[in-house]
């Protein structure tokens, strides 16, 4: 479609060229091919002495699920490579295909303080875009801001399974990778007016197959990073229904975290019952804003 607006005029009626029309409309290619070669020498490395590099923001794309960059994030120099070494855990909650497997995912594990489902199917929005999706979407686009700067990244699942892993087997992965940090991505399904993002943190347990003592002091230190972090990239508000307004939460039912021997937080990044929230993640712009603040909140743990 045509935009009429402050950049563009509205199309005229055409006019004779003049001799002087004509000689402007001569220099344009030779001034179109010369910026042309600036730029690709800019962008090569060179250009003129002293000029600064040029950055932008990252394009996102906006189709629900997709998980793919249009362009790479944006990531400082001073950041790149700069997680070279290090081992992150991204554990997308739940599974698209879980509800087909009722039987699979309602199989009672052992989460160290009691016995609890394997997994579930998680929420969605009134309009039907699903947790499952949403989590495995701000996975995959944490992992590529992540992998660019250096880090090996392990995913519990990558939508290459047709339900689960249970949360038993979620943690595992974690241990086994030996990971310096983890974090499960979630999104809450609570009651319409309840706004906001929180981060779940390990409860002091020291029961059955689980023993969070060792891991409480540095899980605190990533959530707390995280949330501070989630919120000034995403400008989403605090939890007003969990947390007492600290955005950070304390569970000890959760086996995710029961059964981690490494740091290791769960977020919800919003409600998605409230159409507020619900607008947020289901816009792919936001996602990759989510994606971005958890990475930096992961960045600024493992640089200490």
């Amino acid at each position: 479609m045509s935009y009429v607006g402050p950049d563009f005029d509205a199309p005229g009626p055409r006019r004779r060229r003049g001799p002087l029309m004509v000689a402007a409309a001569a220099l344009v290619p030779a001034a179109v091919l010369g910026w042309m070669v600036y730029e690709a020498v800019a962008d090569s490395g060179g250009g003129p002495a002293g000029a600064a590099p040029r950055t932008g923001p990252p394009a996102a794309s906006g189709a629900p699920g997709d998980g793919r960059l249009s362009s790479p994030p944006a990531i400082s120099a001073a950041g790149s490579g700069s997680l070279k070494g290090k081992v992150v855990l991204v554990d997308p909650g739940h599974n698209p295909g879980n509800f087909r497997h009722t039987a699979e995912i309602n199989r009672k594990v052992d989460i160290g303080t009691n016995r609890k489902e394997c997994d579930t199917t998680g929420t969605s929005t009134n309009s039907g875009y699903t947790e499952a999706r949403f989590t495995l979407d701000v996975a995959r686009r944490l992992r590529t801001i992540l992998e660019r700067q250096g880090a090996t990244v392990k995913f519990t699942q990558d939508g290459d399974r047709p339900w689960g892993p249970c949360v038993d087997e979620r943690a595992h992965i974690g241990n086994a990778a030996h990971a310096d940090a983890a974090v499960s991505i979630h999104a809450d399904g609570a009651a319409q007016g309840d706004r906001g993002f929180h981060v779940i943190l390990p409860a002091s347990v020291h029961q059955g197959l689980a023993d969070t003592r060792p891991i409480v002091g540095p899980s605190r230190d990533l959530g707390t990073r995280i949330r501070d972090a989630f919120t000034h990239v995403t400008g989403s508000p605090l939890s007003n229904y969990q947390g007492n307004g600290t955005g950070l939460v304390v569970r000890s039912d959760l086996g995710g975290l029961n059964l981690s021997t490494v740091p290791k937080v769960f977020i919800e990044c919003g409600n998605m019952r409230d159409s507020k929230d619900a607008a947020r993640v289901t816009s792919g712009g936001w996602r990759q804003k989510a994606a971005q603040g958890i990475s930096e909140g992961i960045v600024s743990f493992l640089r200490g």
